[in-house]
């Protein structure tokens, strides 16, 4: 295996790791770019409050169904190639939001977007490629933390951008962003190996996407078209029936897109149950936070912040997950990826159980988005790490897309639920219908049960030994065999 290979352009370490951690954040703050402005949507696309949130829903669908594709292909053709291929879409997309006069056309432009969000599992594996075996497990747990890094990023960016400017300047500057690391990416990363033979899967490419599709837009949209609609039971329905003649197709095809019996490791298997819990923690506290944070005060439990403050007061938990996750890379080293996904959770769970007491205040606040920010970068750094001896190395691409889809299913599900829960605990003020106070306390404790659900779940997981931790990991679980 190849854990050093030089960059053409004779580029360091440091700065290739800058590169790719620069190009996750990117990709990954457009998932929560529109949500400080998504109250300004829908006059200005013509649309209801409710079909505005498809703005949200679709890069959240468009990534998850994607990621798993991107990463095959990057097994098969190279990860650099794909990353670079991945900025298209994502620059295309935001070109489109910024154009946008009416809601499909949004819509087109956020799946574009999600697209893009392929990135982040790619990123991981070509680390594994082109970094020395000494530098792979803080930069992996960096690259990896970046879905979040980002998320926080994105908040506060978007949040100054739409009380001063028009929304449109702030796709105009994500798609700059896309462009300016397309660029060092081909100029800097080495050629990663196309090591991965076979064909790709396109049925089982297909008929995932669409039992996903049906999946997790029966879950984003339960709530808005009822639970017991027959829309909603229809779309589980087909996603269970989908989904499971797509497992079959999978375990029977001699070049899986998913290997379902990898998948089926307790280790791999555990391990995404984990990471689906994880997801749903970390959108949790991103939704509500930033609602009870521009609330009038007047309600008694909002806190009458600006757009601007509201993010200012978001930002450093994207500090502290920086800070955190190569912190959690040298405890996995030591003690094992475990013991630290085990750890990030409940350091999640603590920041969610202060939210009982520290809801009412800004500061207080404060210390609830830097505990979850210290423990998402702890946990999302720690779980390629985890299961990376169990991907072939030929694969590592498509078992980080696969991780990745599992904790794009945790946030999608984290923001239905919490979604659900805010529209039916509301009061009545100055004639508009706001979430309750008890329903934000609720959303924060489901995020806390989730998070010490997450541990619980860790902890059932086969232990590794503490020499395995420290070897190079890109992967998390799921690869097709070619």
């Amino acid at each position: 295996m190849i854990y050093a290979v030089r960059s053409r352009s004779g580029a360091r370490p440091n700065g290739i790791v800058t590169v790719m951690v620069v190009a996750g954040i990117v990709a990954s703050l457009t998932s929560t770019l529109v949500v400080p402005m998504i109250s300004k949507l829908p006059p200005q696309l013509g649309t209801t409050a409710s079909n505005a949130s498809w703005v949200v829903t679709a890069t959240l669908l468009a990534g998850a169904v994607t990621t798993p594709v991107m990463g095959q292909l990057g097994d098969m053709y190279g990860k650099r190639r794909m990353m670079v291929i991945c900025s298209v879409p994502l620059v295309l997309g935001c070109v489109v939001c910024a154009l946008a006069s009416d809601l499909a056309t949004m819509v087109v432009g956020r799946g574009l977007q999600g697209m893009g969000m392929g990135m982040i599992p790619l990123g991981i594996s070509a680390l594994r490629d082109v970094l020395p075996p000494e530098r792979l497990g803080p930069s992996i747990a960096l690259m990896s933390s970046s879905i979040g890094i980002g998320g926080a990023l994105g908040l506060p960016v978007a949040a100054a951008v739409a009380e001063y400017a028009s929304w449109r300047v702030l796709f105009w500057a994500a798609a700059a962003l896309g462009l300016l690391v397309a660029v060092p990416i081909r100029a800097l990363v080495s050629a990663t190996p196309a090591a991965a033979r076979g064909r790709v899967d396109i049925v089982g490419a297909l008929g995932l996407s669409a039992g996903l599709v049906c999946l997790l837009l029966g879950v984003s949209k339960g709530g808005d078209w009822g639970w017991a609609s027959g829309t909603t039971l229809g779309l589980l329905a087909a996603a269970v029936v989908v989904l499971l003649a797509w497992g079959r197709w999978e375990l029977r095809n001699g070049d899986p897109l998913v290997d379902l019996r990898v998948v089926a490791r307790p280790q791999v298997l555990m391990t995404n149950i984990a990471s689906i819990m994880v997801g749903f923690s970390m959108y949790a506290q991103a939704l509500i936070v930033i609602q009870i944070l521009l609330l009038p005060a007047a309600t008694g439990y909002g806190l009458g912040q600006s757009l601007l403050a509201a993010g200012l007061w978001l930002a450093p938990a994207a500090l502290v997950m920086m800070i955190a996750s190569p912190i959690g890379a040298r405890l996995s080293a030591a003690r094992g990826p475990k013991v630290t996904l085990t750890i990030g959770s409940l350091i999640m769970a603590a920041g969610y159980g202060s939210s009982v007491f520290l809801l009412g205040s800004t500061g207080g606040l404060l210390i609830v988005t830097c505990l979850c920010g210290i423990g998402i970068g702890f946990t999302y750094g720690s779980v390629p790490t985890l299961i990376g001896s169990v991907a072939p190395p030929t694969q590592t691409a498509a078992a980080n897309s696969f991780n990745t889809l599992m904790r794009s299913i945790g946030t999608t599900v984290s923001a239905a639920v919490v979604g659900l829960i805010l529209s039916q605990m509301t009061i009545e003020f100055a004639g508009r219908v706001l979430p309750s106070e008890a329903g934000f306390r609720t959303g924060m404790l489901i995020g806390c049960g989730t998070a010490l659900l997450a541990a619980a779940i860790t902890l059932a997981v086969p232990g590794r030994r503490a020499s395995d931790a420290a070897a190079p990991a890109g992967s998390s679980a799921l690869a097709g065999k070619h």
